[in-house]
């Protein structure tokens, strides 16, 4: 019998461990999964966090070591910032335009808010921290953090992604610039240790669809042990409804839109090839550990050049954060209705403004995107706590703006592919 394919594979753990999830919930077994299955997603998660550094940075430097002619950098960089900072424009105006003609914060309760804001009000507290040490650096701080002092130390920390990318361009540069024939045996070094790394990242993906399980399993066991999941589920409803709406906006209407005008490739054929990073983006809220994956994907089977996916993909997954971005204007917004503050046009302008700086900010990684939105409330004068409003539903809204953030950046990918080349 056929092995089915990995995507599927992955759509099946994840069913699996929502079914197993609901289950422990219900007989009161959670214990059993947080102790005995949680840790293989946990195993699952450090095997990609592991790979992510090493094939960011050999990826990029061959990617660089291909372009041949060093000119051949200036304008590629420049349509890739262009496009992310566009496609995050228009993520937060869908949001925005999304969460004011819904008004879900206007059919909540004040006693599920207060519920909530007392549930998880540690949280909210450690969250308020950490953007306070954000604010203290001023708006530049993420231009002095690209700079590393120490590449050990970069190397060493996954949240350092843009230091990694930083020195791998430095690097990369400096081959491009020396004779060829003098960098001959350093170029074939990291080209081999590429063919490695991914390799590895074969390996790994072997294990996804238990890893998947394991993962799904533990986060609905938790949310069912609690006895009141049906109930958070509809209180935020329409928030979470608002979000995942504006978030297909971008899926289903901006990125095929883009895709038809500035590309050959079929949107059918598009969506298909990018599943399974999309998948894996789901199931682990995280594009940077989807990283491998969506980097396999866009060159197997879209076809696009590793020059270009290894330049335009681990940037994106650093910087360009759409569906983040989009949640954080939402967020926003909701939260100001539910405590009945009306945002002028002026304040939801400032909204546009932060979530595009703090899109540049966010790590990413799961649950980055609450720190960054506590920066994006205080900034139109709204207290940090009405973060608790939003906590029960952020892992699951979490998965689906993840999709939306690795669908972003293959789609810019693919558009700089075409520009860059083309006679084909």
């Amino acid at each position: 019998m056929k092995k089915p394919a990995l995507h599927w594979q992955i759509i099946i753990g994840m069913i699996a461990g929502v079914l197993a999830g609901l289950l422990a919930g219900s007989l009161g077994t959670s214990a059993f999964i947080r102790v005995w299955i949680s840790p293989f997603g946990t195993i699952f998660i450090n095997l990609l966090k592991l790979i992510a550094v090493p094939l960011v940075l050999v990826s990029l430097i061959v990617g660089m070591s291909n372009l041949k002619d060093i000119s051949r950098l200036s304008p590629m960089g420049t349509k890739t910032f262009v496009l992310f900072l566009l496609t995050t424009i228009m993520a937060i105006t869908i949001g925005l335009l999304t969460v004011n003609i819904i008004n879900p914060g206007l059919s909540f309760s004040p006693e599920k808010r207060e519920e909530l804001k007392a549930m998880y009000s540690s949280k909210v507290e450690e969250r308020s921290a950490m953007a306070q040490d954000f604010q203290t650096k001023g708006p530049l701080q993420f231009v002095v953090d690209t700079v590393p002092e120490n590449l050990f130390m970069s190397l060493g920390d996954n949240k350092r992604m843009l230091q990694v990318i930083f020195f791998a361009l430095i690097f990369g540069i400096a081959m491009v610039m020396l004779p060829e024939k003098q960098t001959e045996t350093v170029r074939k070094f990291f080209l081999e240790a590429n063919d490695i790394v991914l390799k590895i990242v074969d390996i790994i993906m072997k294990f996804a669809p238990y890893g998947v399980f394991a993962l799904m399993a533990g986060m609905v066991a938790d949310f069912s042990s609690g006895g009141g999941v049906l109930e958070l589920f509809q209180a935020l409803g329409l928030y979470s409804f608002a979000v995942v709406f504006g978030l297909f906006m971008m899926l289903l209407l901006v990125y095929p839109l883009m895709l038809k005008i500035f590309t050959k490739i079929p949107v059918k054929k598009f969506y298909q090839d990018i599943l399974p990073a999309q998948m894996l983006g789901f199931s682990t809220s995280s594009s940077a550990a989807a990283l491998p994956v969506t980097m396999k994907c866009s060159e197997e089977k879209l076809g696009l050049r590793e020059e270009v996916t290894s330049f335009c993909l681990p940037i994106g997954a650093t910087v360009n954060m759409d569906g983040t971005s989009l949640y954080q204007a939402v967020a926003a917004v909701f939260i100001a209705q539910a405590f009945g503050v009306d945002l002028s046009l002026g304040q939801q302008l400032t909204i546009v403004l932060m979530a595009t700086l703090a899109s540049i900010g966010a790590a990413p990684v799961p649950g980055a995107g609450m720190v960054m939105l506590i920066v994006i409330l205080q900034s139109v004068g709204l207290n940090a706590e009405g973060l608790g409003l939003i906590f029960a539903v952020d892992r699951i809204l979490d998965m689906f703006r993840t999709v939306v953030n690795i669908t972003s950046n293959v789609t810019v990918a693919a558009i700089v592919d075409r520009m860059e080349y083309k006679q084909t």
